[in-house]
């Protein structure tokens, strides 16, 4: 396991994965408060033409708020790059034959595919919260976090549905075969999650809620119990799934 572990790093960081990651987290952690810094300069720069219109733009005020609300809409984009990254890590094994030999010389494959999986959520988990730390410290620096309440719960429930992704991913991943049929198939979950979630009385129940970002933050609805409870389930269910699928598939 510990070998398999040191593979998949080796591997992550020669194949450029990590390089990509990492600056993808920054660009991202810097882009929030950079964006809402630079609203009211282009809000300025757009005053004299909107005016031309018969439109007028009055001052524009920025504080954390308006930088977290960049992070939040950021994070969908950062997840979809992510899985992207990610997505043909197993099938690309599966499709060139690279695993029989560690196969036969006895490694376990339910091994194999808990080393890419913690590895995947290890990287998750430290980009999410490295992108978190970047956007707080900008903004404790030009403005005040504290106005910003609930914003580490709102990262926590992201951070807790990109994990439901991942599990997601891998699942289709070791059942299609291929990377196309694993992005199409988590594609197409998270979408049956959304549109559940369109349901009132379905809507504490389908994973897609954790995505609420600002509105747990402004405290206009609050993280569900239900809801954590229900995508952790259906996480494990999936890699519940996913292994004994793995263990009869050709290598």
């Amino acid at each position: 396991m510990l070998a398999m572990l040191q593979k998949e790093w080796m591997e992550l960081v020669r194949s450029g994965r990590l390089f990509s990651l990492v600056v993808l987290f920054t660009v991202f952690g810097v882009m929030n408060p950079g964006i809402a810094k630079l609203t009211p300069w282009l809000m300025e720069m757009m005053a004299e033409e909107m005016a031309a219109s018969g439109m007028v733009i009055t001052s524009v005020e920025v504080d954390a708020l308006t930088s977290w609300t960049q992070f939040f809409k950021n994070i969908p984009m950062a997840l979809l790059a992510f899985v992207v990254l990610w997505g043909g890590s197993l099938v690309g094994e599966l499709q060139s034959g690279t695993l029989t030999l560690i196969v036969t010389k006895g490694l376990q494959r339910w091994k194999i595919f808990t080393a890419k999986l913690s590895l995947s959520i290890l990287t998750w988990t430290a980009g999410i919260w490295y992108c978190y730390g970047i956007t707080y410290g900008y903004n404790a620096y030009y403005w005040d976090n504290g106005i910003a309440g609930g914003i580490a719960e709102a990262t926590a429930a992201w951070w807790l549905f990109g994990l439901w992704v991942i599990a997601v991913m891998y699942l289709f991943s070791v059942i299609a075969g291929t990377a196309t049929g694993a992005y199409l198939g988590t594609g197409m979950t998270i979408a049956v999650s959304y549109l559940a979630g369109l349901i009132p009385k379905a809507a504490d129940y389908c994973p897609t809620a954790l995505t609420g970002g600002m509105a747990f933050v402004n405290a206009d609805s609050g993280i569900e119990a239900a809801t954590c409870i229900i995508t952790v389930v259906t996480l494990l269910a999936a890699v519940i799934i996913a292994i004994p699928v793995f263990n009869r598939k050709q290598i």
